[in-house]
């Protein structure tokens, strides 16, 4: 499954980054109580804004992280955004006010940019026909990542609403260490080009594809997917209490079926459902499992339905791979860092958009009766992205890949 040793290491980083991101959801509502004195309804509003700044910070780093890394190479990138990530935890440990903590996860959105430096070192060592099976492998550490963090920042917490920022802190640093000894550089030296700050935005990022053939519908489509599947982190615990009565730990169970079987399928279909697919078809395929499970969601009235239909809806997983192997495709190996940055600045920017978008339509659509209206149009998003990609992305896409 490793052809390079390069990729476990990246892999574990894009892990520990995921992790980070949702271990310390269980404990903020503690800790944010008792920084702010406030009661637990300011202090939901508070927690939801302290998401925003991590998804706006990450908006604004990935680009420039993966600029960084066609310049000086991905491994001192990676090595730097891990050390600074686990200082960072550190500092959040020991948050006196409020302040500090936006302060602190701002700047871990920042230096948690790791998934477009990873992705550029997958892109780096495997041959472009491999690439969207390679990235499926990211996928499933965001799947694995979203199962073990609220699980053991419910565990860890137990000691304490700042145990789980000291265990981040450890991990990350431990997998700084490991990448100082053991990450081998995946850019060659000819291959690096001089940082840019036009290229350090998500626009500059995505300027090679925009000369790239018809790339423009994959990234559109990669958005509006990106945005309808965040339907899941943001009202999931909602909805689920709203239509069931479910109490935290059944709301916990559903989730981790969820992670789990997307990480099923992104290790053990992805590769092959590609190879007798292609990516284009594969895609589609996702985009259209995902659309029908949210729709069933939207009206199912029986609790064991919620794990049945998800049985169809994680193969939606097999989106993120697929469109990222056709646009890797598209640019050549000096760019793929600053694609790759551009790709997590987007899908920053859907993390921004989509809880907000979610949020509004859950409470608009449970005040006139029907609470389902979310996943309606979250599908409506997925549906929208099949279609583009039937209708605009050829069956062959021009796969040359250009240069600046």
């Amino acid at each position: 499954m490793f052809s390079h040793r390069a990729i476990p290491i990246v892999l574990a980083a894009v892990l520990i980054d995921t992790i980070g991101y949702g271990i310390v959801l269980p404990v903020l509502p503690t800790l944010i109580t008792r920084l702010g004195h406030l009661d637990l309804a300011d202090a939901t509003r508070i927690g939801g804004w302290l998401l925003v700044s991590y998804s706006a910070a990450q908006f604004v780093s990935g680009p420039v992280l993966g600029a960084l890394g066609d310049r000086f190479g991905r491994r001192p990138v990676l090595i730097a955004s891990m050390a600074t990530f686990a200082v960072d935890y550190l500092v959040m440990a020991a948050a006196p006010t409020l302040a500090w903590l936006f302060l602190g996860r701002a700047v871990a959105g920042l230096t948690g940019s790791v998934t477009g430096p990873a992705g550029a070192v997958i892109a780096d060592v495997t041959e472009p026909g491999d690439r969207a099976a390679a990235f499926g492998l990211i996928g499933a550490a965001f799947g694995a990542g979203f199962i073990l963090g609220p699980a053991l920042g419910g565990l860890v917490g137990t000691f304490g609403p700042r145990m789980p920022f000291l265990v981040s802190a450890g991990l990350a640093g431990t997998n700084a260490v490991v990448m100082t000894f053991l990450l081998p550089e995946t850019l060659a030296p000819g291959s690096r080009h001089r940082f840019r700050w036009r290229d350090a935005t998500v626009l500059g990022s995505f300027r090679p594809l925009f000369r790239a053939g018809r790339a423009t519908p994959l990234l559109v489509a990669n958005f509006l997917w990106q945005v309808g599947g965040v339907v899941y982190p943001s009202i999931w615990a909602f909805w689920a209490t709203l239509r069931f009565g479910w109490t935290g730990r059944e709301i916990g169970f559903s989730l981790t079926w969820v992670g789990l079987l997307m990480a099923l399928v992104q290790v053990g279909l992805t590769k092959r459902v590609i190879a007798a697919m292609g990516e284009r078809q594969a895609a589609m395929a996702g985009l259209a499992c995902g659309a029908a499970c949210l729709t069933a969601y939207a009206f199912t009235t029986r609790p064991w339905e919620v794990y049945a239909f998800f049985l169809v809806g994680s193969l939606t997983a097999l989106a993120w791979p697929a469109l990222n192997g056709l646009m890797s495709r598209m640019v050549d190996d000096r760019h793929q860092g600053a694609l790759q940055g551009g790709v997590g600045a987007s899908n920053s920017v859907a993390s921004i958009v989509g809880p907000l978008l979610a949020a509004q339509s859950l409470a608009l659509g449970a005040r006139h009766g029907f609470d389902g209206l979310a996943f309606i149009l979250a599908a409506a998003l997925m549906a929208g992205a099949l279609a583009i990609i039937a209708t605009l992305v050829p069956a062959s896409p021009v796969t040359e890949p250009v240069a600046i």
